[in-house]
């Protein structure tokens, strides 16, 4: 049954009136559709027509009033547009309907109330369809001979058709008459012209337009036209739009196995199998590797690597793994801070384990103070530490000491500075080596501790003095250095001569604004007699593997600086956060022996920092030649010059000088500043994303600046051996590898991910001529030592001077750009002057004026505001 028409009286409801229902009534026998069960009238809005091409006059005519509608689009419509569609009220009938087309007919005479009507069954169709098709004419088949053939013209017969048409001509039978009308001339008549209006009677005139007789029509039987096939053109556009940023992030969190799982699979008769079956291999192969290293070069074993002749094989441009350090029961959870490789010892490195910041936030409400540790590795042990020294908090730098090794100092996150003196377990560490000193022993008071440690663990040393916290840094100690054996300061920065042949200073720094100068010497308002009263008794002490060495008793918690340095800010107030600082090295003619026999004979007769006092100032000669400027690294990126001796005002008050330079190039923390071994006046300094070399003296700023990189660097250092290279670690655990005489736009090697993670520290070491190392730690506590390949530790010819060019070419350059900006910033301030004079001068507002007049615009806005209140 086909649904009613929607102008039907039979729905089921109407409106009438105000919210009153019209009840259900079955129709009467007047009012039923006139319209047959398979068809149903539709109207189809102007969007529907031109959505199934059926537009009334365009693609419907009543020549024409037929379209065939696909089933498939009829329901995607209804899907798509739901109610609002036209044929929603067919949508059951359309889904019955076993055909895929449906016909539609336009209804030119609306004779069933609407412009179209949809038949809904197939026997409609053909019945409407066949009455509404036109016949289609014969086709008459052509052969292609018949077309091909050009007609040939055929001789006239005639049938009488001639006779007819003479016939129906129209013959002239008489001659034309012709008449002649003339008027005849009268010529010399006067003649007068005037002006009348034309509604006139006399002088109107009719005029007879054009119009269009509604009688009749003259019907167009045949007209010219022509058509053209052209594409059909759509202009569109596009616009990217940039989703809108936001931080997020990933969290990551392991999946274990329950306690339960663990114990049945570690008690499971196949992972014993397992084991069994697996251990017997594994014992072999590791002792295959132990007996023979399959990547040992053979031909370099001969005498014809790369050492002997470059010819006969290729040299390895990259740096190879030979060590990796780790210990996983004080790196857990940990970073380390500071690297630093024995003077002497070859093969013995030292490393500084600290607590990471975000553990330290996620266990500030229940904070464990665990101990810290300098952990001492040597080749080839990777595993078991030579030696362990205790700290009183996490140490971020540390020192030897130039003059006796024996001696380390080491700066506290709590801002104290620590001394050790590991004399005693210097033999232990040298190993079976010939040269290990053993008379050091009995030269050093102990008080003995009763420790539960085995032999066979490794020692642990704990610290000999540490400096008083009261006059301490307030943060942590971020650098420390000692000062050279050729001289000294006094409580004013004044260098004079050191006549004890040993370093007996050190410098530290921290971001609590100052530098502070130590002294390891006794100072002169202790007792004298202190040492002496207990001469004998030392003498008798035996040292102890846990005792600690009395060298330093003296300063134990009594250590205060000897004088301290603040750095304030050259143009406005406040003062410079150092991280790290970078001292001029200087050398007198009669402390530059370099032979080996005669430092181990000075060594041996080193005085003890306890027998020496503080001297006088006023008994030492100055050091006129010694540079008191150094360099400071802040935590901002600024690069600082400036000078550690004191000044006085006229009240004879001592000050820190203003800085001579501040530089902003770094965008992040100065991480490095480290002076080149080949030129004194040479310096690195890496922060942020870029690296920058200075030269002492230069006042304009850098001498060269390295592009930005990708990454953050973290850490960097001068190669010992060649002057043209240095090595950088980046934030992501690779390392650059800069040579400036190659390539001073990029690296020249890039080694990726080295490490896992942060690089903390480099440092570099030269066993022997062919052998130097690179010692790289990590954010996550891993030690690795790399070798330096030729390439890297060999010089090419004339480097050094090659080098010293280029930094002369550099500096050059640097004095012409300031040069020209001098130039360019006078002109722009004469440009400016003479616009000046040409307009005219404006009124000076004084401050005083603006506030009146700023007091005075808000007591008008307070009327206006009362005004349109009321």
């Amino acid at each position: 049954m086909a649904p009613k028409r929607q102008n039907s009286p039979s729905r089921k409801a109407s409106v009438k009136g105000k919210g009153k229902v019209k009840k259900n009534q079955p129709p009467s026998p007047k009012e039923k559709p006139d319209h047959p069960d398979d068809i149903y009238p539709i109207v189809l809005t102007t969007a529907t027509q031109e959505l199934f091409e059926c537009c009334i006059d365009e693609d419907v005519t009543d020549q024409s009033p037929y379209k065939l509608l696909k089933k498939d689009d009829i329901i995607q419509d209804i899907k798509t547009r739901a109610a609002v569609s036209d044929f929603h009220p067919v949508k059951q009938f359309v889904l019955d309907y076993p055909e895929d087309e449906i016909l539609l007919v336009f209804d030119v005479d609306f004779t069933y109330g609407q412009s179209f009507y949809l038949v809904l069954t197939p026997e409609a169709k053909a019945r409407i369809y066949n009455v509404l098709q036109p016949p289609q004419p014969e086709i008459i088949e052509v052969l292609e001979d018949d077309v091909s053939k050009t007609p040939e013209p055929k001789p006239w017969i005639s049938l009488g058709s001639e006779l007819e048409v003479d016939q129906e001509s129209v013959k002239e039978t008489r001659e034309k008459l012709c008449y002649k009308f003339y008027l005849k001339r009268r010529p010399g008549l006067p003649v007068c012209f005037s002006d009348r209006n034309s509604t006139e009677a006399e002088c109107r005139s009719v005029e007879c337009p054009s119009y269009q007789d509604s009688r009749f029509s003259i019907k167009r039987m045949q007209r010219d036209c022509g058509m053209q096939a052209v594409p059909r053109l759509q202009s569109s556009t596009t616009q990217t739009q940039r989703a809108f940023q936001r931080n997020i992030f990933t969290q990551y969190e392991p999946r274990e196995l329950s306690k339960k799982e663990k114990e049945r699979i570690l008690s499971s008769e196949n992972l014993r199998k397992f084991l069994n079956s697996v251990t017997p291999r594994v014992l072999h192969a590791l002792q295959q590797t132990h007996i023979m290293n399959v990547f040992t070069d053979d031909f370099k074993a001969l005498g014809i690597g790369a050492e002997a002749s470059d010819r006969l094989v290729m040299v390895s441009e990259g740096l190879k793994l030979q060590w990796t350090f780790t210990d996983e029961k004080r790196a857990m959870g940990n970073k380390i801070s500071s690297v630093s490789w024995h003077p002497t010892i070859h093969g013995l490195i030292a490393v500084a384990f600290i607590k990471k910041q975000e553990e330290q936030l996620d266990k500030s409400t229940a904070y464990i103070n665990s101990p810290a540790f300098i952990v001492f590795y040597g080749f080839p042990d990777q595993s078991n530490p030579r030696l362990l020294l205790e700290c009183p908090d996490d140490i971020f730098a540390f020192e030897f000491c130039p003059s006796n090794p024996n001696v380390i100092v080491g700066g506290c996150r709590n801002g104290k500075v620590v001394l050790w003196d590991i004399s005693f377990h210097a033999p232990h560490l040298q190993g079976t080596q010939p040269n290990s000193k053993k008379g050091s022993d009995s030269d050093s008071d102990t008080d003995t501790f009763d420790f539960d440690k085995k032999e066979n663990k490794t020692p642990v040393m704990r610290y000999c003095a540490v400096s008083s916290i009261e006059s301490s840094h307030k943060s942590p100690v971020t650098d420390v250095q000692w000062l050279p054996k050729t001289f000294e300061v006094t409580r004013t920065g004044v260098p004079v001569q050191n006549n004890s042949n040993i370093s007996v200073q050190v410098v530290t720094c921290s971001p609590d604004c100052t530098v502070m100068f130590w002294d390891l010497r006794v100072p002169k308002l202790q007792n004298q007699f202190l040492a002496d009263r207990k001469q004998d008794v030392d003498q008798k002490t035996m040292m102890t593997p846990y005792s600690i060495p009395k060298t330093f008793k003296h300063l134990d918690r009594t250590w205060k600086p000897l004088f301290r340095v603040s750095l304030p800010k050259s143009d406005t107030s406040g003062e410079y956060a150092p991280l790290k600082f970078s001292l001029e090295h200087y050398t007198c003619n009669s402390n530059t022996g370099r032979n080996t026999d005669n430092e181990n004979d000075v060594a041996e007769v080193l005085p003890e920092y306890s027998q020496l006092r503080i001297p006088s100032a006023k008994t030492l000669r100055t050091l006129d030649d010694v540079n008191t400027k150094f360099y400071i690294g802040t935590e901002e990126g600024e690069i600082v010059y400036t000078d550690w001796k004191l000044e006085e005002d006229e009240f004879e008050r001592k000050f820190s000088a203003k800085p001579l330079l501040c530089f902003r190039t770094h965008a992040w923390f100065v991480n490095t500043m480290q002076r080149s071994p080949f030129f004194k006046d040479i310096l690195l300094t890496t922060g942020g994303w870029n690296f920058a070399i200075w030269k002492e003296g230069v006042m304009g700023g850098p001498i060269f600046v390295g592009p930005s990189s990708e990454q953050e660097y973290s850490a960097a250092c001068w190669s010992l051996s060649r002057p043209a290279v240095f090595f950088i670690g980046r934030n992501d655990g690779s390392i650059e590898v800069w040579n400036l005489l190659l390539n001073t736009s990029e690296s020249t090697h890039f080694h990726e991910h080295i490490a896992s993670t942060r690089i903390t520290c480099i440092k570099p070491c030269i066993a022997s001529s062919k052998q130097h190392y690179l010692a790289v730690a990590d954010n996550l506590g891993m030690l690795r030592v790399f070798s330096v390949p030729k390439t890297l530790r060999s010089p090419v010819k004339n480097e050094d001077l090659n080098m010293q060019i280029f930094f002369d070419r550099e500096h050059d350059r640097l004095k012409d750009y300031l040069e020209w900006e001098e130039q360019w910033a006078k002109q722009r301030k004469e440009a400016g002057e003479s616009k000046k004079q040409v307009e005219p001068d404006k009124p000076v507002t004084f401050q005083v004026d603006s506030e009146e007049a700023d007091l005075k615009e808000y007591s008008d806005y307070l009327k206006l505001e009362e005004s349109i209140l009321e």
